[in-house]
């Protein structure tokens, strides 16, 4: 395990680097937030020739739904705690093809479709502990912009500005390898074990 300090945008090569069990902490200013609704629409928006209001490429993408408020008139993010991932599952793997993103961040991993684009474009995907929202929100220090507000809140495109957030586990990585098909397998191995054991047919 080795633990990465990086700002963005993130490199391929920076990216490429991180293995999985790896800890990374990232700060900078392209730190964006995106559920499924901003991944539809940022893919139209690419099959359109239209620009999205961020660049993706280097960014680190946040499945999470935020609540923030608002004091003076700035936005604050109070809490964000990560969205399961496998409900982007549909998008990933021509979101990254497309806009090059190179940290994933959610919870519960991700398919062999996004494990397939996340080797080809040179990414990774992290896993961040799930209710933990408001110690997650430490680390994005400031919204810098509230994109397609029509989406609502957890939906929006947040365009945030973050300082040494993390710990992000890397699960999986450029290099094919995933943790949660790891553990799926070794979850499967040992259950038939026990079944085999206790005299049930699987």
């Amino acid at each position: 395990m080795v633990e990465y300090h990086l700002n963005t945008p993130i490199s391929e090569e920076d990216a490429r680097k991180l293995k999985v069990g790896d800890i990374v902490y990232v700060t900078g200013e392209h730190v964006y937030t995106a559920r499924d609704e901003a991944h539809e629409r940022a893919l139209k928006m690419f099959e359109k020739g239209e620009k999205p209001p961020v660049d993706f490429e280097g960014s680190v993408v946040y499945h999470v739904g935020p609540v923030a408020w608002q004091k003076n008139g700035k936005w604050i993010i109070v809490s964000a705690g990560p969205t399961t991932s496998g409900r982007m599952e549909l998008f990933e793997d021509e979101f990254l093809r497309k806009y090059k993103a190179r940290i994933i961040v959610g919870k519960g991993g991700m398919g062999k479709k996004t494990l397939g684009a996340l080797k080809e474009v040179g990414a990774v995907y992290t896993s961040y502990t799930g209710g933990c929202g408001a110690l997650a929100a430490k680390g994005l220090k400031e919204v810098r912009s509230y994109e397609w507000q029509d989406l609502g809140m957890p939906e929006a495109l947040w365009v945030i500005t973050a300082e040494e957030f993390g710990p992000l586990l890397v699960t999986m990585d450029s290099h094919g390898n995933s943790m949660h098909e790891d553990m799926n397998k070794l979850i499967a191995d040992r259950k038939s074990e026990v079944y085999s054991k206790i005299g049930i047919k699987m």
